[in-house]
């Protein structure tokens, strides 16, 4: 285990941390705020520690899969417990365990908060929550390795540890360009979309904090009702942009590249884009009759189910009152997610295709077991690794999930309550239903349980492994 190596990318992070702090610190001082000098001081704090742990890079660089690993789960956990000292200093969020929560559903880009009026924290501070969900939605390490030489070829275990989906390829021959490639485009398409909301007459202040918010899937409004307030063309333009955070990357790359002919292979996308069709039609007609006109419904339906199945957990409406069946159709797309390669969380629409085209595989021996079948996506034949971790991530998933439910149940709340604030967190969704509904928060835990559904929180963005790894002894083997 490279220890000096993990303590000198950890210092990075500081640093970065530090240097992204200061755009709220700008906002406090725009807006002439006392919470931002909070800000400024834990900036300050954040790149004292980092540039001494910088200060010296280690004559051994290299980094390994177990590295690579330790590196992102650590990195997340002193990104949350940094990040969240301004609501603590400040004095806006009392309680270090509610902070971290908070920040934790921000880096993560979850949107689950303890927060029962939003509106009652300073411009700065609201900025800084919402700007957490731009900086985890493409991931802060991808970030680092897009401006910094740090271990070489081994960038990739720490691309690979971070990145959302089944498995992570090159967009181009060394990582460190693909990770710029990445985040180019993500801020490419972070700009369109606060273009179009200035040109839809939001204010800038709130067109940036619902970019972020949407950018990176995460769902933190800067409104007690969310997004509910603003107007039509708003909430259509909010609608569109999280279906296109949901799409992976690869795509938009493609395109970039002029690359057309390759879309054809891009089954996930189409599969996404066709369960998200499916759904709308399913809920606007069945709460077409909770509505006088049927645009309504057909809006509201879009906007939602578009904010569960990308996890960015914005509302328009709650959702909580609608017929069991639209609830039950928006507690199974927070288990599906959104594209692997995006910001989106949940269990991903690869994974779900994999685990499709595995049953059909098997029933097909069963019926004819001389037969040969290769499981293949988006034209190519699937690798038995590939396969293997997508069954094995399915078990570890499910671990998390029942042990998380089983920890919080101590709290006494009703099952619905549990069941959605665990797939709520552990998918990165931010509202669940019942207890912890887009009206409700989840201030009302104990902090034991908030502590568990911040771990869900980010074991769910890493998706598991690398925080997992965490507890085994070997792990820290020399």
């Amino acid at each position: 285990m490279n220890y000096r190596m993990i303590l000198y990318i950890l210092g990075w992070i500081l640093n970065f941390e530090g240097v992204f702090l200061l755009p709220s610190c700008a906002v406090g001082l725009i807006y002439q705020e006392k919470a931002g000098f909070s800000l400024l001081a834990v900036a300050a704090l954040c790149l004292v520690l980092g540039l001494v742990s910088v200060y010296k890079k280690p004559d051994r660089t290299q980094i390994y899969a177990r590295e690579g690993f330790v590196i992102v789960a650590l990195s997340w956990f002193v990104l949350s417990i940094f990040g969240a000292l301004p609501f603590r200093i400040s004095g806006y969020i009392p309680s270090m365990v509610d902070a971290v929560f908070e920040t934790a559903s921000g880096f993560t880009t979850t949107g689950a908060s303890i927060l029962p009026n939003v509106e009652a924290l300073p411009n700065c501070l609201l900025f800084w929550r919402s700007f957490t969900h731009w900086i985890g939605g493409m991931g802060v390490l991808v970030f680092v390795i897009a401006v910094l030489p740090l271990a070489g070829g081994s960038n990739i275990y720490l691309m690979r540890a971070e990145s959302p989906g089944p498995s992570v390829k090159k967009l181009v021959p060394k990582v460190k360009k693909t990770a710029f490639t990445l985040y180019m485009l993500y801020v490419i398409i972070t700009v369109i979309e606060t273009v179009f909301l200035l040109a839809g007459g939001m204010p800038l202040f709130d067109a940036l904090t619902t970019t972020f918010g949407t950018a990176g899937t995460g769902g933190f409004g800067i409104k007690n009702d969310s997004i509910a307030g603003y107007s039509t063309y708003i909430q259509v333009v909010v609608t569109v942009f999280m279906i296109l955070f949901g799409v992976n990357f690869n795509l938009y790359y493609l395109i970039y590249k002029k690359k057309l002919k390759e879309i054809r292979y891009c089954t996930e996308v189409f599969a996404y884009l066709g369960i998200i069709a499916v759904s709308i039609l399913l809920v606007t007609l069945n709460i077409r009759g909770m509505y006088v006109h049927a645009g309504t419904a057909l809006k509201d339906a879009a906007f939602q189910v578009g904010s569960i199945i990308t996890t960015t957990g914005f509302a328009t409406t709650d959702f909580n009152l609608w017929p069991t069946f639209s609830k039950t159709i928006l507690v199974v797309l927070m288990f599906v997610g959104a594209c692997a390669g995006s910001t989106g969380g949940g269990v991903k629409v690869s994974r779900v295709l994999i685990l499709m085209k595995t049953v059909t595989k098997e029933l097909d021996n069963i019926i004819h077991p001389n037969n040969v079948k290769k499981i293949k996506v988006e034209g190519k034949q699937l690798e038995h690794a590939v396969l293997r971790s997508t069954n094995v991530f399915i078990m570890a998933y499910l671990f998390v999930f029942v042990s998380s439910l089983l920890l919080i149940s101590l709290d006494n709340f009703d099952f619905t309550t549990n069941f959605t604030a665990v797939a709520a967190t552990l998918n990165n969704i931010g509202p669940g239903l019942a207890g912890v509904g887009p009206t409700s928060n989840f201030s009302g835990f104990s902090n034991f349980s908030k502590m568990i559904l911040t771990f869900d929180m980010i074991a769910g963005r890493l998706e598991l492994f690398p925080v997992l790894i965490l507890f085994s002894w070997r792990t820290w083997r020399k």
